[in-house]
């Protein structure tokens, strides 16, 4: 729910903390090919087309032309777009009001045990909140959905975890940019292009938190979007 800055800003002078470790899954997607065993090349050949189901066109920042549709199939909504970091959520020492001018200490969604979201931890996504373009909700995507996350060779599994400007697309948390090999810093990371987002329709992980659960559950609907057994 952060207040969207410019991917790739200069570089702060700020001290750079130590990065937490990751959930094992996530921590061996960085460097290699990424999560299950479904790659990146079958997964983008399902989308190279698209079917725009957003009523208008998405920007990837304030001020960037608007030129980003959301487009569907039966089984998944998907996006191509730049990655901002969302270091939203539980205050850790590389997510907290030093290291991020626009931290906020909530997320849209909660872990079982109603807590904000740990984003230095958790790969999540940031869908774009209720609007005229598109409503998330309308199309099957739930809080706790399941994404497939694909740049530069790597698939990273993450959930829907938090929600953005009703005008702008292309976010997701700290550590689904670290497990990518993305810059994961809030101030100075993120890519300017080249990440897409696939959302699998009316899937769900529960607890929010699993990310285990996300990456079984997102290595099987990744197998039936691609067509395998």
């Amino acid at each position: 729910m952060r207040k969207r800055m410019p991917a790739l800003a200069a570089v702060s002078s700020a001290v750079v903390l130590a990065a937490p470790a990751l959930p094992a899954s996530a921590e061996s997607s960085a460097g290699s090919a990424g999560e299950g065993t479904v790659g990146a090349a079958e997964l983008l050949a399902q989308v190279k087309i698209c079917d725009r189901i957003s009523h208008g066109m998405y920007r990837t920042d304030q001020g960037t032309p608007a030129n980003i549709p959301v487009c569907g199939t039966k089984e998944a909504v998907f996006w191509k777009a730049d990655m901002d970091i969302d270091c939203d959520g539980r205050s850790t020492t590389v997510c907290n009001r030093k290291t991020d001018p626009s931290f906020q200490s909530q997320t849209a969604f909660q872990t079982s045990g109603g807590r904000p979201l740990d984003s230095s931890r958790l790969p999540y996504i940031v869908v774009p909140g209720p609007g005229p373009l598109w409503k998330y909700s309308e199309s099957g995507i739930k809080p706790g959905g399941v994404a497939a996350v694909v740049h530069d060779g790597k698939v990273v599994y993450a959930v829907v975890g938090d929600t953005g400007p009703t005008g702008i697309i292309g976010e997701a948390s700290y550590a689904t940019a670290r497990a990518l090999g993305i810059d994961p810093d809030p101030k100075t990371g993120g890519t300017a292009s080249g990440v897409t987002y696939i959302l699998f329709r009316n899937s769900r992980v529960s607890p929010i938190e699993d990310h285990a659960a996300a990456v079984a559950e997102g290595e099987s609907l990744a197998r039936e979007f691609v067509g395998g057994s």
